[in-house]
């Protein structure tokens, strides 16, 4: 019976991996929209130097998209969400993103994107996957 749970809950990561579109093919909108639902809109305003109303507006198609630099912020932002869902609940993941780290000089990943070092903020989200 154990083992019977285990693989359902494989078969249920697995199917979610590959219904997973990549990163490329999401729209400015959608990103918004999956960042706000997932991490919250104050949260993802911070990483992006706008207003929550700003995030919002996004998310519904309603204003111009943002500069590039904004939208680059934004697009790491959500590849690293989606590699820490594939592991974690989106309340941990939302816990990481906001908590001391100290693959970051014990900054938030947050606070490290806002700053724009997405890559930084990547490979603690890969050394947290792994256990590191």
């Amino acid at each position: 019976m154990v083992a019977a749970s285990a693989n359902a809950g494989h078969r249920s990561r697995a199917a979610s991996h590959s219904a997973r579109r990549r990163p490329e093919d999401w729209t400015v909108e959608q990103i918004a929209q999956y960042l706000s639902e997932n991490l919250g809109p104050k949260l993802v305003a911070h990483m992006v130097g706008k207003s929550p109303q700003t995030i919002a507006r996004w998310a519904e198609g309603t204003q111009k998209p943002p500069q590039p630099d904004v939208e680059r912020r934004l697009r790491g932002a959500f590849q690293i969400v989606q590699l820490l869902v594939e592991t974690d609940s989106r309340h941990v993941v939302r816990a990481w993103f906001i908590g001391m780290n100290p693959q970051l000089e014990d900054r938030s990943p947050a606070e490290v994107i806002a700053d724009g070092d997405v890559r930084a903020a990547m490979a603690a989200a890969r050394a947290f996957t792994t256990g590191g």
